[in-house]
């Protein structure tokens, strides 16, 4: 995993004399080009000058892996490194890139038939393979990692790696099918497979203890590396909210301490008839975003918790397998019905999505194709308790029962909104000018307003009544 920043100065004075790495692979727009990469740190005239300080410390970690490498000899070099296969290489990039003394961890392709293979070449195989198109052995998805033995030793990279995924499912990892997502251990020494062997076993014992079956990781001689193209590298550092596919098994290796599952949450604390689940991660910046934008107001009629546990409460179900985090899923009589994955921030496009679970056909005709109801066949026409109207999906106020007038059109109308929970904009729909009117917490429409109403605004806001929900004022 590689730290590169826009903002990192030039390397100092050495960094020439590791200049000229090889050819690789960059997608483009759909399309493949060759480029030729600088290496790692730069390819930059021997004056230049930069103080350390300017440096990540991933850099200068991997600025001084260039140094040992080059004074080692070949062979001691190449013992620093051992290729894994944990399924999809992004989010065991990120994993393995976090053990203490490991400098480097590359994505790539390793231990098929294929001398030279990109992605596409692996998923065209797959398909093939699938089909009973072709006997070749594919190449996994694996990463090659670079550790100070110094550092870090052996064991206990390979301790990170049978705890950091499930080394018993064979060609697959979570939703990931396929030989390309097998488990794997690529050696390049008799002494790298002697630990391999040993570490595999340990592991076993505890993965039995705790019900697991055998593990199918292959043990075998690193072959046909080929380095993967550099979109795939550094992926989740680029992407915080992309795919990691990687849960583990929490069964610790013996000695060492699994970090903990959260329990699940309890079925009878929930409302099974319908019931929002937001699923998290502890290191989530999207899931502290959904926080900040969308939970710390709720005020939705639809009950909402989060957890960090993977696994919905007991006796309930979800239709497949989470693969990001946050996954926010609606249950409804302890089933999954629907699920929004992905959020990024905006929060109409989930408002939108829960509305089209829990709205009728009507109220989804109404507040996302801009339609309207027909007067005096709406709800909320003849609603004059004291209490406010309020947005159907988010339960966000909009109007106050105390600015509703009688207007005679057919629509509830108001004078005066709650204040911030509306937008305005122009509308030419139909051959007219019309100015319409939408919640300011969900986006949805909700009518129009018009200068045509009482003091003390003059305004007549004309609402849609089948897109309001009415909650009344409790007792004082």
């Amino acid at each position: 995993m590689r730290n590169r920043q826009a903002t990192d100065l030039p390397p100092p004075a050495f960094a020439s004399t590791f200049a000229g790495r090889e050819p690789g692979t960059k997608f483009t727009s759909g399309e493949t080009s060759q480029q030729l990469r600088r290496s790692d740190i730069g390819e930059y005239p021997d004056e230049v000058s930069v103080p350390m300080h300017c440096y990540t410390r991933r850099t200068i970690r991997k600025m001084a892996c260039a140094l040992l490498c080059a004074a080692l000899p070949l062979q001691a070099a190449a013992g620093t490194s051992i290729v894994l296969g944990m399924g999809c290489f992004w989010g065991a990039e990120k994993r393995m890139a976090e053990i203490p003394g490991v400098l480097d961890v590359e994505a790539g392709y390793a231990g098929g038939d294929m001398q030279s293979a990109d992605y596409r070449d692996v998923l065209g195989l797959e398909k093939a393979i699938r089909l009973g198109q072709s006997e070749q052995r594919n190449h996994a998805e694996v990463i090659k990692v670079t550790f100070d033995p110094q550092q870090v030793s052996l064991e206990q990279v390979l301790i990170g790696f049978w705890q950091n995924h499930d080394p018993t499912q064979g060609d697959r990892q979570g939703n990931d099918i396929g030989s390309n997502y097998r488990s794997a251990i690529y050696t390049t020494s008799d002494e790298q497979r002697q630990v391999a062997l040993r570490t595999r076993d340990t592991y076993q014992q505890a993965l039995s203890d705790a019900g697991y079956g055998p593990i199918t990781t292959e043990i075998a001689p690193l072959r046909n590396y080929n380095r993967a193209e550099e979109y795939h590298q550094d992926y989740l550092q680029k992407n915080p909210d992309g795919y990691c596919g990687l849960g583990g098994t929490k069964v610790a290796y013996p000695g060492r301490s699994a970090h903990p599952t959260p329990e699940r949450l309890q079925a009878d604390a929930l409302t099974f008839d319908r019931q929002l689940i937001v699923f998290e991660a502890e290191d989530c910046p999207f899931c502290k975003l959904f926080r900040e934008q969308v939970l710390e107001d709720w005020s939705s009629e639809v009950p909402v918790v989060t957890t960090l546990n993977p696994h919905p409460p007991e006796g309930w179900s979800l239709a497949k397998t989470l693969f990001a985090t946050p996954t926010i899923v609606l249950f409804e009589d302890g089933k999954e019905i629907s699920r929004y994955t992905g959020y990024k921030g905006d929060r109409e496009r989930f408002w939108k999505w829960l509305g089209f679970q829990i709205l009728t056909p009507q109220q989804q005709k109404i507040a996302f194709e801009q339609g309207t109801e027909r007067p005096f066949t709406g709800s909320h026409l003849d609603e004059e308790r004291p209490g406010v109207f309020v947005d159907p999906i988010t339960g966000a106020p909009l109007f106050r029962s105390d600015t509703k007038f009688k207007s005679g059109t057919g629509w509830p109308s108001f004078f005066n909104p709650v204040e911030g929970a509306i937008t305005l904009h122009e509308d030419d729909s139909h051959g007219m000018r019309r100015i319409e009117v939408r919640s300011a917490s969900s986006g949805i429409h909700l009518g129009h307003v018009f200068d045509d109403g009482p003091p003390p605004t003059g305004m007549r806001y004309c609402i849609n009544g089948n897109v309001l929900s009415f909650v009344p004022d409790g007792p004082e």
